[in-house]
């Protein structure tokens, strides 16, 4: 049975379909929006997993490159792992519902999502979250919580945009995506320029509302489809061992807990566990149990601190931060570095500097793009005291690092005004707690000691919050113990005029507006106080680059005189380039990268390129060479591919019969620029040029004439003495000869 429904939502219509495709998955739709069509399937084993004490829940998401009407490159012409938006989008779908999910739930259960057809307007990723839902709802495994997502945008003029195309989000001051349930926000991700709380706060619950409609058509759907649910486990609690628990063990854990330095405490309460489970021997049920409820006494432990005793396990306030400290410009061959610590989390973040040919080609099914500024999150496992096999980055490196770079990205100086592009790798030393905004103020930092001319600098925090059925409490700068057992990680990052980065998880059902309302302005307060730490190391951009980072100079020049520059089989800029020793890149739209890090090199490499690129100037005064003799006059080239008509009436004050009375071709004379036509053709005076050397008039007089705008010749110079075959026609002035009179 096919069954189908659709709604309006932003500019167009999601439409839901079951029953055509994927029919042996427990649940499967397509999602389409546009002509942007997702496959979304939900499957779990038949049985549990032996010995799982956790949700074995796996999602993956893959675009394939024939959805845009592309063929793969490389050798396989076949996709292969991941990239970054696949990975971002895997983790886009999970965070939302694996709280979602019944307790005691091990039953292997994947979520597959493939892109069908990409219209290259519309993304992809809220549909496929989206569509998770509507598979899981469908499917037989019990799961009740309908929820859906959609993107919000913001335009220039403060209107609020559902689902904006890719098009409109590039002017758009905010990207957010939003997920709920019809009760509350699950899920927030954000990326703007400088929002306001109260702009974020409406965008999230603008989205919210759009997210209800779709799940009101989600219900409709699931219940004409009306497939019957598995039975939720039932986890057996053996009678009084909770009891015992809190009663013999509860005390000597939250004094655990409360021991400041963190190793030091997790040994202890990982102690305190072992000594636990001696007592249940070999009773693997009870063990099993034991160790469920011995995570819940950890719960209960924080929420008794906050809620009845109004401090947190490490003794501070609600809304206080721990101590930090900034450090700048410690390595001394990098091109920037800083090492952010904030209590036992810390960060070192580095800055390379490189040219555009650095920059990260990305070819994705919504199109090809590059990238010129990136971010590297590295978590090894010293930073949590731990041995183990390091590999390449997994989902949590890649989420934390475009979490930081999307915070960074928006005060990243235009690439007109500043043309590097730049890398920042952030390797976490240690960890307590959100490494991943320590990533971006270290990373700010970092910008500004390699000298990036910041907008703004940014700085972030994590929020967390303790929430019972009538109280809650937000706490600032959350420690890694308030992350695992709290209800919510919120991190905010942003400048002082707002905010500029956004992710939000939450592991309850939702949370209501005033709870996120009171995070963000509280997370603002911890934004600007950590600023003014920031700004206490290093408060703007040094005034140079480090000796090490390329010389980057930028000129513009007329496309037309690209092939000049250029030359035939590229013979032109391979010379410049072993000349000089610079790096020479050239844009399309006319613009040459110079990079080198000497000065000197560099502005070497400009002179040559402006020669070859130069104009004729009118009343300027050049050395040119006659390169053709006509009955009415010469022709001169005074620039590298520029010529002039220099008449016969104005190569001397005095009549003259023949040109070659007086040049040949091959001969090196001064000439001014005296008419430049609509056509851009210049007329020449030798006569002109004479009288202002000789101090006779004009803007010129008394100046050196101009050879090849102002540079050596690239590509000839002046005839050696021994060649000149006419030379007793010319003086080094350019003045007359008497023989030839």
């Amino acid at each position: 049975m096919i069954v189908r429904k659709e709604i309006e939502i932003g500019h167009d219509r999601i439409i839901v379909e079951t029953g055509r495709m994927a029919r042996q998955a427990d649940g499967s739709v397509t999602v389409r929006y546009g002509d942007t069509v997702v496959l979304v399937t939900a499957v779990a084993a038949n049985k549990p997993r032996e010995g799982a004490d956790f949700l074995p829940l796996t999602v993956d998401y893959r675009e394939n490159a024939f959805a845009a009407g592309k063929i793969p490159g490389g050798f396989f012409k076949r996709e292969g792992r991941p990239n970054e938006k696949e990975v971002l989008t895997c983790r886009g779908i999970d965070r939302p519902l694996r709280p979602l999910f019944p307790e005691g739930w091990n039953y292997e259960t994947q979520i597959i999502a493939m892109v069908l057809s990409a219209d290259k307007t519309n993304d992809s990723d809220v549909l496929a979250l989206t569509g998770a839902s509507f598979a899981l709802g469908i499917s037989d495994i019990p799961f009740s919580t309908q929820i859906a997502a959609v993107r919000v945008g913001l335009s220039p003029e403060g209107e609020y945009m559902i689902n904006p195309t890719f098009e409109t989000l590039e002017t758009s001051r905010l990207n957010l995506t939003v997920a709920g349930s019809e009760e509350a926000i699950v899920m927030v991700e954000a990326g703007g320029s400088e929002v306001s709380e109260d702009e974020i706060l409406e965008g999230i619950y603008k989205g919210h509302d759009a997210v209800k409609k779709i799940i009101g058509m989600q219900r409709e759907f699931i219940a004409e489809c009306n497939k019957p649910k598995r039975d939720a486990p039932v986890m057996p609690e053996p009678e009084g061992i909770r009891d015992k628990l809190i009663t013999d063990w509860k005390e000597r854990l939250a004094e655990s807990m409360r021991i400041r330095d963190k190793l030091e405490s997790y040994a202890a309460s990982d102690e305190l566990k072992k000594e636990m489970l001696v007592e249940f021997g070999d009773d693997e049920e009870n063990r099993t149990f034991a160790k469920r409820c011995w995570h819940d006494m950890q719960d209960l432990i924080l929420r008794e601190e906050v809620m009845h005793k109004g401090c947190r396990l490490d003794g501070r306030r609600f809304d206080e931060i721990r101590d930090i400290n900034c450090e700048v410009g410690l390595l001394p061959r990098t091109h920037g570095s800083a090492l952010f610590t904030r209590g036992e989390t810390q960060a070192l973040a580095t800055v390379t500097l490189g040219t555009s040919a650095d920059a990260q080609r990305l070819d994705w099914i919504e199109g090809e793009k590059t990238r010129r500024f990136m971010l590297h999150y590295n978590f090894p496992p010293f930073s949590v005291g731990e041995a183990r096999f390091m590999r390449g980055p997994g989902r949590r490196e890649i989420g934390h690092g475009a979490l930081g770079e999307r915070s960074l990205l928006p005060m990243i100086p235009p690439e007109d005004k500043w043309p590097y592009t730049i890398r920042i790798v952030s390797d976490i030393l240690e960890s307590n707690g959100s490494s991943s905004m320590a990533t971006i103020c270290g990373g700010s930092l970092a910008l500004l000691d390699a000298g990036v001319p910041l907008e703004a600098p940014v700085a972030g925090i994590a929020m967390g919050l303790v929430k019972t059925d009538d109280r809650f409490e937000v706490l600032t700068d959350i420690a890694g113990a308030e992350d695992h057992h709290g209800d919510m990680d919120f991190k905010v990052a942003g400048t002082e005029k707002g905010i500029t980065g956004l992710q939000m998880d939450i592991k309850i059902a939702g949370i209501p507006r005033e709870v996120m309302a009171k995070a963000l302005n509280q997370a603002r307060d911890a934004r600007l106080f950590i600023l003014g730490k920031m700004n206490d190391a290093l408060g703007t951009a040094r005034d140079d680059i480090s000796a090490y980072a390329p010389r980057i100079i930028s000129l513009m020049i007329d496309k037309d005189k690209i092939r000049d520059v250029i030359g035939p089989g590229g013979k032109m800029i391979r010379s410049i380039t072993e000349r000089t020793g610079c790096k020479i890149e050239i844009q399309d739209d006319g613009r040459i990268d110079i990079a080198s890090t000497s000065e000197d090199d560099a502005q070497k490499a400009v002179a040559i390129i402006k020669e070859l690129t130069a104009e004729a100037e009118l009343g300027k005064i050049y050395v040119g060479k006659v390169v053709r003799v006509v009955n009415f006059g010469a022709f001169v080239e005074i620039l590298p591919g520029v010529e002039g008509l220099l008449h016969i009436s104005e190569i001397e004050d005095h009549r003259i019969n023949e040109v070659k009375d007086v040049l040949d071709e091959g001969d090196e004379t001064m000439v001014k620029v005296i008419d430049i036509d609509a056509q851009r053709r210049v007329r020449l005076s030798r006569r002109a040029a004479m009288r202002e050397q000789k101090g006779e008039g004009g803007d010129n007089s008394g100046r050196e004439p101009v050879a090849a705008g102002g540079a050596e010749r690239p590509d000839r110079g002046r005839r050696p003495e021994g060649d000149r075959d006419k030379g007793p026609r010319r003086g080094p002035e350019g003045g007359d000869r008497g023989d030839k009179r």
